[in-house]
């Protein structure tokens, strides 16, 4: 009698630790598993959006070349670029996010100034959001703008890297993911929750790891 209460005691602490255990990696694995299904939708998007751009290159009038040129701010260029883009993405420019801010990968804020900061956004297809930036240049091999995509949309978390990836759009509508022209060592330290995650754009298509 005493050696069957035994054993059914040894079995009950046996089952508590792996209950314990598996609620302890039930959040870890939900996580990574909504990590990861960020991760393929950002991989899809890019496809898209390198398709997209080919499409516009092989289709850009001179007139549209000419206007880009005449705009003289970058907010004209940014509604240019977004103009062309708009029926591709199905940009909805009547209603925009609001109370939205993204935020860098290890938390911290995006200034108004810094390179990364947007001053619109707005909603594009499958409830993303989208932001252009127009970086205005004379050398024909920087990009001319910047584009983000928050595949997530308005929910959280809303921080590059976890969420939210870009791309830099270059002459001729050359599209490359943020961090492509990085080291290993440079991805693999700025995608972490110690860095900005803007250099998971690339570092994600290239297979890399992600650390929940």
């Amino acid at each position: 009698m005493a050696k069957k209460r035994y054993l059914k005691m040894e079995y009950s602490l046996l089952l508590l630790v792996i209950v314990g255990v598996a609620l302890m990696l039930l959040p870890l694995s939900a996580g990574n598993v909504r990590q990861a299904n960020f991760i393929s939708k950002w991989n899809e998007k890019y496809n898209r959006l390198e398709y997209m751009f080919s499409v516009i290159n092989a289709h850009v009038t001179d007139d549209m070349i000419l206007s880009m040129k005449r705009a003289k701010t970058p907010q004209e260029r940014e509604q240019l670029l977004l103009t062309i883009i708009k029926p591709y993405l199905r940009v909805n420019t009547e209603s925009r996010p609001k109370h939205y801010k993204p935020k860098y990968f290890d938390g911290s804020k995006i200034w108004k100034g810094e390179k990364y900061f947007f001053d619109d956004f707005y909603f594009a297809e499958n409830k993303t959001i989208l932001g252009i930036k127009d970086i205005h240049t004379e050398k024909v091999s920087d990009f001319f703008f910047i584009m983000m995509f928050d595949i997530n949309g308005s929910l959280p978390p809303n921080r590059w890297g976890k969420d939210i990836f870009g791309v830099n759009i270059y002459d001729q509508g050359r599209v490359e993911p943020f961090g492509y022209n990085q080291s290993m060592e440079s991805l693999k330290e700025d995608c972490s929750n110690e860095g900005t995650g803007l250099y998971c754009s690339y570092y994600y298509k290239i297979g890399g790891g992600f650390d929940d």
